[in-house]
């Protein structure tokens, strides 16, 4: 019998924010997807890099200021260093932890690119903070650099650079290949790397891809049973943060449009992890959608918490 083909997104809160709580924090991570793979789920994971990526930009970024002969890393080059880095620590505590249940299962890191439209809107109007906070001076060598920069009120200056939508993720097939040889895949690590083809060349943009986003398109693309989202909170709710604050058990594609239309769901947090369940069940309408937290992921998978959304009934 062949195993549900899953596709499982995680969030900050399954890496940290430094590089110690990042080698604490995938061994919890690394106990919850284990479980997955006991319940009999073909894993492919993709994960979040933010604190990952602008930790290595502002590194690079100081290196140059230091050593005047170093060259400064473009954005794509932060973005490999970060997916190499952040797959490393969960492919080895994955494969140790399944080890310790007797699982022998090969787990592998794909360097992932994705491709990104040069006219994207997202170019002419860049919003995603990345890196250091900086001084007045600092951002206007930014400034003449070409780059923007956005000012965050009491704490100084901070590089922003542009989140276009992705379109092709060039190493599907390698990705589709492993997954269906029964290894477990961490690909498309901080949304991939975003590059723009001209002709035959892949050349990486100043750009980071949503991490969301891109977990929505691999989990489509690889038409995956299920979509598993592990964030850091228990269930999608209602009113959050609010008295009157409930959590949703079940909801379809429908009731989380109109949830969206209602303004229920914050735009930096929830709202980029429903719009991806939407894209999956729009293209994989027989799927289905888990959103929990790391630590309720096996009492979600018994329907004891979490949220599950499902495509419209025909």
């Amino acid at each position: 019998m062949s195993k549900k083909k899953v596709v499982v997104s995680l969030g900050h809160e399954a890496l940290g924010y430094t590089i110690s709580d990042q080698w604490d924090a995938v061994k919890d991570t690394a106990r919850a997807l284990a479980d997955l793979v006991e319940a009999g789920c073909q894993l492919t994971i993709t994960h979040s890099n933010g604190p990952q990526v602008s930790m290595i930009h502002k590194a690079m970024t100081e290196l140059r200021r230091i050593y005047i002969d170093y060259s400064p890393a473009p954005m794509c080059v932060c973005s490999a260093m970060s997916q190499g880095y952040v797959g490393y620590d969960i492919q080895n505590s994955l494969r140790s932890e399944l080890l310790s249940r007797g699982i022998s299962k090969p787990v592998s890191t794909i360097l992932t690119q994705v491709t990104v439209d040069p006219y994207d809107e997202a170019f002419y109007e860049p919003k995603k903070a990345i890196g250091r906070y900086m001084s007045s001076e600092d951002a206007e060598i930014e400034i003449k650099k070409g780059n923007y920069v956005t000012e965050v009120p009491g704490k100084g200056f901070r590089r922003v650079v542009a989140a276009p939508k992705p379109i092709d993720i060039v190493e599907i097939e390698t990705i589709r290949t492993l997954a269906d040889a029964g290894q477990v895949v961490i690909a498309c690590g901080g949304g991939g790397i975003p590059v723009i083809e001209q002709k035959h060349v892949l050349k990486g943009a100043s750009a980071v891809i949503e991490k969301d986003c891109i977990a929505g398109k691999l989990a489509s693309d690889l038409k995956a049973d299920e979509f598993i989202i592990l964030t850091s909170v228990e269930a999608v709710y209602t009113d959050f943060g609010k008295d009157t604050q409930a959590p949703i058990t079940e909801m379809t594609v429908s009731q989380a449009k109109e949830y969206i239309e209602k303004g229920q769901f914050g735009e930096g947090d929830m709202l980029p992890k429903i719009e991806a369940a939407i894209t999956y069940l729009e293209n994989v309408p027989d799927g289905s959608v888990l959103i929990t937290s790391i630590d309720k992921t096996n009492a979600a998978l018994h329907g004891k918490t979490g949220t599950r959304i499902s495509a419209d009934c025909s």
